[in-house]
């Protein structure tokens, strides 16, 4: 496959827009107004609104009624860009640091091969997806009805991956990323002055009892050869020097690849609130989201896209069984609800080994757009075999 010079080009230079005006999730309607611009331009069928800023591109070729969605996230950080590139941030407090911006600009790229000049019998529904990042954009797709409106057999995404070298794709079957979950929780004592403590019922020292003691969870009932990460994030109470607050409240995160360590240590958290505050004479309240689950690949897509990317690229690119990460993914909630898999595409050269994700410095390698091109071009083209 033969990519011309002309639209790498222009691949590289939405990729470039997109990064110089980034958005954040659910705000994303100058990037939907390009993609809807570019599959508009090229005859690809258009639906907007899915998921408030979602865009769907349709191209069907042949009389086949096989069909295949690839997804690629659109959003941007609140993080403000400290890098030096010419099409750096133009927005306070945004960065596409995420590399988001690649993910679009391919799969835009991959639609205008296909377009143009793609050979392959079937529907091909490309995905632009909102709020990835921590927002549910890939929940309220599914809620908004993505797979009842659009007929898609399997589904497939990616994502850039720091670390790993360039052009090396990662597919495992099972687990690839963790589940996500958030939690609030209040302590309710009795406010009093610091120096009569006996007047009072202290929630702070009730808060620490509580965090030292929810960490047995993971090191000691989670199952060795499992994983799970139940963080506390964030602890507030209190506004003076000499007042004992009447309250605390404690925020953190919960993460495991299978879901039933995720439950499992759902369960005991609520059952530590439950409990254990009442020993300092507290109460303990909590609002437990189940945010999303983990990622996990369907084992038949997941050997199906490693097995063309081992023709495309050689064996030597193509790895399964690595580590999967306890960062999270909302495509999870696609890949429950359709078979299809999700993989990591290596971008690091020895030249230029990247900043990690989420980094102030992050720049999306566009050395990597081409492989990421082909990968999905060749994928379309031996799934819907014309």
């Amino acid at each position: 496959m033969n990519i011309p010079a002309s639209l790498l080009e222009e691949v590289i230079g939405w990729r470039h827009y997109l990064h110089q005006n980034p958005e954040l999730g659910f705000e994303e309607y100058d990037t939907s107004r390009l993609v809807t611009e570019v599959l508009t331009n090229l005859g690809i069928k258009v639906h907007t609104g899915l998921a408030k800023t979602g865009v769907i591109g349709i191209l069907k070729k042949g009389n086949g009624t096989r069909s295949i969605g690839i997804r690629a996230d659109m959003d941007a950080l609140p993080i403000q860009e400290l890098g030096s590139a010419d099409y750096a941030s133009c927005q306070a407090g945004k960065m596409h640091a995420c590399g988001h911006d690649g993910h679009t600009a391919i799969l835009l790229g991959a639609a205008t091969y296909l377009a143009k000049y793609g050979s392959f019998d079937g529907t091909v529904y490309f995905i632009f997806q909102p709020a990835e990042e921590n927002l549910g954009g890939g929940v309220a797709m599914v809620e908004d009805g993505l797979f009842e409106q659009f007929a898609i057999d399997e589904i497939y995404g990616l994502h850039n991956w720091p670390g790993r070298p360039l052009g090396e794709i990662c597919v495992n079957d099972g687990s690839m990323m963790a589940s996500f979950d958030i939690f609030d929780i209040t302590l309710q004592g009795v406010g009093t002055h610091a120096a009569m403590p006996e007047y009072g019922k202290d929630p702070i020292v009730a808060a620490a009892g509580l965090i030292a003691a929810v960490q047995s969870i993971v090191s000691r009932e989670v199952a060795s050869l499992k994983s799970a990460v139940l963080s506390i994030t964030q602890i507030q109470g209190g506004d003076t020097y000499n007042i004992i607050p009447e309250y605390v409240t404690l925020k953190g995160t919960v993460r495991a690849l299978d879901e039933k360590t995720r439950l499992m240590v759902k369960d005991r958290l609520l059952e530590y609130v439950e409990k254990l505050p009442a020993l300092y004479g507290v109460t303990g309240s909590i609002d437990y989201q189940e945010r999303y689950p983990a990622t996990i690949n369907n084992s038949e897509c997941a050997a199906h896209i490693r097995r063309i990317a081992s023709e495309v690229f050689g064996k030597d690119k193509v790895l399964e069984n690595v580590p999967p990460t306890m960062a999270s993914e909302d495509f999870s909630v696609m890949l429950n609800a359709k078979k299809g898999a999700y993989l990591w595409l290596g971008v690091d050269e020895p030249s230029r080994p990247s900043t990690p994700l989420h980094n102030p410095y992050f720049d999306f390698n566009d050395n990597v757009i081409a492989i990421g091109i082909h990968l999905w071009v060749s994928l379309v083209e031996k799934t819907l075999v014309a």
